[in-house]
């Protein structure tokens, strides 16, 4: 038997964090101050980017209103203008850093854990980063993904794109 190394899996296995259990995962991430840690890459008034703790493929980030709703129709225009905003954002500094050939992008919408993700009520958008062949064999003759880069060096080069990018360098 093959091992294949994912330490970020461990954390979320023994998670027992009422969050994870009950309530929502983004909200305590947004509200927190440790932005490396909650693997928060980009902050606006109104909306947040965060890398995905489980990737589809290295760089997937979620962009998420930091209103706590499952439904569009809650969002006003500012913050509909924002979130999609912040995707453009987003999709300039994985073009800068990461130099995939394509994206998907699509919204996990709707009340109750269906709408993706186990998720309750709180939308989000994913953009996942695509490129020519990354559907290799492992995923077909092992039913295994192969993530070629730590998260945490992930976060740190989309943290200072988005910086540089927005205006936002110290």
């Amino acid at each position: 038997m093959k091992t294949l190394w994912a330490p970020w899996r461990l954390e979320y296995i023994l998670d027992d964090t009422p969050d994870k259990k009950t309530g929502c995962i983004f909200c305590p991430r947004i509200a927190g101050n440790d932005d490396e840690t909650n693997l928060l890459v980009y902050r606006a008034p109104r909306t947040v980017a965060i890398l995905n703790r489980y990737p589809y493929s290295n760089g997937h980030l979620l962009v998420m209103p930091q209103k706590h709703t499952g439904e569009l129709d809650d969002l006003d225009g500012k913050e509909l203008l924002e979130l999609m905003e912040v995707t453009r954002l987003c999709l300039r500094a994985l073009k800068l850093t990461m130099k995939p050939d394509a994206f998907n992008v699509g919204f996990n919408l709707g009340k109750g854990e269906v709408a993706g993700a186990g998720v309750p009520n709180h939308l989000h958008l994913h953009i996942v980063p695509r490129w020519a062949g990354d559907t290799s064999f492992m995923p077909v003759l092992a039913d295994v993904k192969i993530m070629p880069e730590h998260l945490t060096q992930t976060f740190r080069k989309l943290k200072q794109a988005l910086a540089e990018i927005s205006g936002q360098a110290h």
